[in-house]
């Protein structure tokens, strides 16, 4: 792991991206944004499981028309995302939204850029130029293609119009859904630039091949010391967004958001249902907030040494599994009594 790349912090509503302060995770919500009960039922869902930030689509005046209601009741500061019609970002400021996501690519210009500079410093709301490969400017797209160069040219020319405002409460992404492409725009802006870099890949896939696109874009920038804030982009429903962002930070260390779950691969050793019951006991730690480790093994190989090291776990015999605490063995249960044994000594670690 390299050493985190040092960065301007931005406060986004109560909310810090940069500096020395944690890397954030977002999502975005993929409800009717004309729907008021749908759409807040989603921000409340999506910030119960550990979102920071929810970015909300405004396609229209009637959608930023709703921003005042969802920026009232939402429990985490919400994002403008705005597209073609500059004065839609005029509305949502005046809503309050805590950031603008705008694409200078298609937003209508330098003076409009300009404009929303000037309007989002008096409220000193952050921006956040969100550059993708798919729509770049024509004249770049033209000159270079979809090309590292030329989304990094994009942000650079988009900061400097913010900068001619004396406007600096920027953060920048690069994202497109070619991986090593996304990987080096951000490793070539992050040397040119101190603002707080928002890392992702962009139109990833389905929760199977968006999970594994994402963890390795954003894997390799994180490890390379590179992301301040993070979305990671799935089709369907974003709360998946939410739990595989903070896997991906779990697992490279970066953050600690609860109990961990590790699980064996299965063999020809393996006596017991061990998929379900890893499935099982993955959903009965989502409450738990402590830094604990669940080990959920399928045979004697290594499943002793592995459930030991662990603060709870379980190696499974034939029909059966010895339950393991704090290295200790604690009891021996039947394999339709496992999951309610784990649960019962994870009650007592936890004194829930």
């Amino acid at each position: 792991m390299e050493t985190r790349r040092k960065s301007k912090q931005v406060l986004v509503g109560n909310v810090p991206i940069g500096g020395d302060s944690p890397i954030t995770i977002q999502s975005m919500t993929n409800t009717d944004p004309h729907s008021r009960e749908h759409t807040l039922a989603q921000i409340n869902e999506l910030a119960q499981v550990g979102c920071e930030l929810i970015r909300l689509a405004v396609p229209d005046q009637e959608a930023a028309n709703n921003l005042k209601t969802f920026v009232a009741a939402s429990p985490v500061p919400l994002v403008a995302d705005i597209h073609f019609d500059y004065q839609l970002a005029l509305i949502a400021l005046e809503a309050g939204v805590a950031k603008l996501r705008i694409n200078p690519g298609n937003i209508g210009g330098k003076d409009k850029v300009k404009i929303l500079a000037r309007e989002a410093k008096a409220r000193r709301i952050p921006i956040r130029i969100g550059v993708n490969a798919g729509s770049l400017e024509k004249e770049l797209l033209e000159r270079e293609g979809p090309t590292a160069a030329a989304m990094v040219e994009s942000a650079l020319r988009h900061v400097r119009l913010l900068e001619d405002e004396d406007f600096t409460e920027i953060v920048i992404s690069l994202k497109a859904s070619n991986v090593p492409l996304t990987i080096e725009a951000y490793r070539v802006l992050a040397t040119q630039v101190p603002y707080p870099l928002h890392i992702g890949i962009t139109e990833a896939g389905t929760w199977f091949t968006g999970t594994i696109r994402s963890s390795v874009g954003v894997g390799i920038l994180l490890a390379s010391g590179i992301g301040d804030t993070l979305r990671i982009s799935l089709t369907g429903d974003p709360v998946r967004e939410v739990r595989v962002g903070r896997e991906i930070l779990q697992s490279l260390g970066l953050r600690q958001f609860g109990a961990s779950v590790i699980s064996c691969p299965t063999c020809g050793r393996c006596r017991i249902d061990l998929a379900k019951l890893a499935e099982a006991v993955e959903q009965l730690v989502l409450p738990i907030s402590l830094p604990l480790k669940i080990a959920v093994m399928g045979c004697a190989v290594n499943g002793p040494g592995e459930a030991r090291e662990a603060d709870l776990g379980v190696a499974g015999g034939q029909g059966e599994g010895l339950i393991f605490r704090k290295g200790l063995v604690v009891r021996k249960v039947p394999e339709a009594e496992i999951l309610t044994a784990l649960q019962e000594e994870l009650q007592k670690l936890t004194h829930i």
